[in-house]
This record gives C-alpha cells, sequence and structure tokens, in this order.
C-alpha cells in the first residue's frame, strides 16, 4: 500500500519548535502585525523584541490581521506537485478568520486540505500537530487525523495572566466591564480560551502571585483526574518568572515534563509585554 503524502499547514499564532522548523513537510502562513501604515509579517520582518519597542513608542495599539486565501492558494499550487493532500491546523476561528481563508485558498488552488479548528492557539496548536504526525505514520488518512484531531481539540486547557489589561481591551478581547473592574480595582484576572475556542474571563484574582497559585491549583486538579505528560509555560519577555513557574511546578509535580518558549509578536499584540501562560493537554 502506497502511503499518501501529507503536508502540515499552520500559522504563526503557533509555537514553532525546533524540529517542526526543520521539519520538511511543514509550512506556516504568517499574520499580519500593522502599526499605522506599516505592516509586517509575524515572526518574519518583526521580532517580538521589536515589537515591545513599537507598542511603548506606537500612539496607537497594533491591529493584526488573518491572511489572505490567496496567500494560501500560492502555497497550495506549489505542494500540489509533491503531496496528495493537507492538514492544516490553525488559530481558533473565534479568534481569527484564518481557517476561512485556508480553506478559500484550498478552494482555489484545488487541493485536498482538511482543516481543524484547534479552539486554541500557540502550544495548543503545537500538540495537534504532532499528534496528527503520530497519525500519519500509523497509516491514517488526512481526513481520518484531522477527524481525530477536531476532537481531541477540547482536551487543551490553558490560562493567561496578561502582560497589558488596557491592549487587551483595546485590542476588542475583552468587555469594557471586565476592563473597569481590573483597573479600578487592581485585579488580576485569568484568562482562558474557553472550549468553544473564545477567550473568556475566568477568574479574578487580587494579585499576580495568587493568580499564580490559583494556575497550580487547576493544574493540580486536572493532574489527579487526566494524564498529563507535559505543561508547556509561554511568556511575553518574562523568561524569568517563566522560569521560576517551571520551578514551582517541577516541585509539585516532579514527573512532568516543563517546556518554556516565548509567545508570538501576533498574541503579544493583544496581551502585551510580561504575559505568562500555562497550557497543557488533558489525555
Amino acid at each position: 500500500m502506497t502511503v499518501k503524502k501529507i503536508a502540515w499547514i499552520t500559522d504563526s499564532t503557533a509555537y514553532i519548535t525546533d524540529d517542526l522548523k526543520k521539519h520538511p513537510d511543514v509550512y506556516v502562513i504568517p499574520l499580519s502585525i500593522t502599526f499605522g501604515d506599516e505592516t509586517f509579517e509575524d515572526g518574519i520582518d518583526l521580532s517580538t523584541d521589536q515589537l515591545y519597542k513599537r507598542i511603548v513608542s506606537a500612539k496607537e495599539i497594533p491591529k493584526t490581521s488573518q491572511p489572505s486565501a490567496g496567500r494560501f492558494a500560492e502555497l497550495f499550487e506549489r505542494l500540489k506537485e509533491n503531496y496528495d493532500s493537507a492538514v492544516a491546523v490553525h488559530i481558533s476561528s473565534k479568534l481569527s478568520g484564518t481557517i476561512n481563508s485556508c480553506l478559500s485558498g484550498a478552494a482555489l488552488a484545488d487541493f485536498p486540505v482538511e482543516a481543524v479548528d484547534s479552539k486554541s492557539m500557540s502550544y495548543a496548536i503545537t500538540t495537534l500537530i504532532n499528534k496528527g504526525m503520530d497519525l500519519a505514520e500509523k497509516g491514517m488518512s488526512s481526513k481520518e487525523i484531522a477527524n481525530f484531531l477536531q476532537k481531541d481539540a477540547t482536551k487543551s486547557e490553558n490560562y493567561f495572566l496578561l502582560g497589558s489589561l488596557d491592549q487587551f481591551y483595546k485590542g476588542g478581547r475583552m468587555s469594557g466591564t471586565a476592563y473597569l473592574l481590573g483597573s479600578l480595582l487592581n485585579i488580576k484576572p485569568i484568562i482562558r480560551i474557553n472550549n468553544h475556542g473564545e477567550f473568556e474571563l475566568f477568574e479574578k484574582v487580587r494579585s499576580e502571585k495568587k493568580a499564580v497559585k490559583r494556575m497550580l491549583e487547576l493544574l493540580g486538579d486536572s493532574y489527579k483526574k487526566h494524564s498529563i505528560s507535559q505543561v508547556q509555560i509561554l511568556h511575553g519577555n518574562v523568561h524569568e518568572k517563566a522560569k521560576e513557574l517551571g520551578n514551582e511546578i517541577k516541585a509539585l509535580f516532579p514527573k512532568l515534563d516543563i517546556f518554556i518558549g516565548e509567545i508570538s509578536s501576533t498574541i503579544a499584540s493583544h496581551s502585551g509585554e510580561g504575559t505568562l501562560a500555562t497550557l497543557w493537554h488533558n489525555e
């Protein structure tokens, strides 16, 4: 039996590990970040360091936009020569129209693409892609893989401590009431992406220290109920804080693997410098 060759497509909100960067069958389409009349491609011509410097000096917060259908179509036209199909795993459709652009591009190029709505972003996407690759090695078709991953997407759990409440609010990701409460009462809100793929205010906590403690409690609750092999800590230019959190998790759960990395520029455009997030997958 001939194994069908599958291309793996994602966007720049995913955490692209070194293994995925080196993988010959992985293709990343960047979202765009706009400051005034200047537009940059996430991860290509704008680093997170450059982004944070620009945010400090800019009068307005940056705007982000999904890739065009044409951009996807160009990629799929090239892939048709070497691949039978593609599995595309993208940022939640409730947060971006990227997955719709992908499907429109596939239709334009007349290339079979199975799209998966991650219902999340960042390392949750990475986890799904890695799982998909394992399933492909076992001989599953792109359609079977996509169906499996779509169901598996609901097993992701994530909690964010925002670096900038102001940025998150002005970017249209938070209600005015929640913003006002956080600003006036010095509340540190814990944000999460729910199973519908939408941002929601999960809990209001009085300080960052208490918020971190609460995130550890939530991890502990999941650890008791599910099989968790790794916890990812993603941060916005606060590596030492992320490292401290990693040490706390390791002390409580010695068997857990801890991964630490930076959030992408697109995510940082909304969450701000200083963001701290924990993610894991409940098996």
